[in-house]
């Protein structure tokens, strides 16, 4: 990513950020928690894409050079954490599970982060207790490298609703289906139906963000029918997407 800022302390706060905003491609020498208490945060790195609605929170490790994009009106709530004290002991991005209690903590530590009173200690101390019990449940879009993967990522990412397989797709980038099928393995580290599933289903946060109908969500990315989509989706985010606009 070219002009990467470093910005050695991650900071704490909260903003506002309109539809299509973005924040360019920094780094920080502390760990940083994102979290979008209303709208979709998209945060990528050279890896791939992380991608949050309210109910996920995003862990980006010290020296991760990332950026993030929003989609739909967004709340975005930033914590910085020490490098040397890493709760959940992770060392790649990760997307966290965000229960009711784990999100007013959120909201209330990020929207007063110089809170140094003993009160405050202990609200980002439960807030951390918290991180740690966390499941992690992953909405990533891995990034491939090898040029035929590039391709046919560049083709569905242009339209997720293409319902063209591996072996039509592998005629217009000259691969076979057999190769191709290995590369989402060995490059993406999942198959192809995998891929393309979190490719609807990163869109789908996308559209919902921005108040499309349902129907419509499942129509445009690809999904045969509404209730097959509200039922991929349910399984994913633990919601209908009907609900996923009460939950911002």
């Amino acid at each position: 990513m070219p002009n990467i800022r470093h910005t050695p302390v991650a900071p704490t706060r909260a903003q506002q950020m309109a539809p299509g905003d973005t924040i360019d491609a920094h780094r920080h020498d502390d760990h940083q928690i994102v979290y979008a208490g209303r709208g979709v945060l998209a945060v990528t790195t050279g890896a791939g894409t992380w991608v949050a609605p309210a109910t996920r929170a995003i862990w980006v490790p010290a020296g991760t050079v990332h950026a993030h994009r929003a989609h739909g009106s967004l709340e975005l709530h930033l914590m910085g954490i020490a490098a040397d004290e890493n709760p959940l002991g992770l060392d790649a991005p990760t997307v966290l599970m965000v229960g009711p209690l784990l999100r007013e903590l959120f909201l209330a530590h990020t929207r007063a982060p110089d809170d140094d009173t003993p009160e405050g200690a202990r609200l980002r101390a439960v807030l951390l207790d918290q991180l740690r019990v966390s499941p992690q449940r992953p909405v990533t879009l891995p990034a491939p490298s090898d040029p035929r993967l590039v391709a046919v990522c560049a083709l569905l990412e242009a339209d997720p609703a293409d319902r063209r397989g591996l072996a039509e797709l592998g005629l217009l980038v000259g691969a076979s289906e057999r190769t191709l099928t290995r590369l989402f393995r060995a490059d993406l580290g999942m198959t192809f139906p995998q891929w393309r599933t979190q490719l609807r289903l990163y869109r789908a946060l996308q559209l919902l963000a921005e108040d499309t109908p349902v129907t419509a969500v499942a129509h445009r990315c690809g999904w045969s029918s509404t209730s097959a989509f509200i039922d991929v989706f349910r399984r994913a985010f633990g919601h209908t997407p009907g609900a996923h606009g009460r939950l911002r």
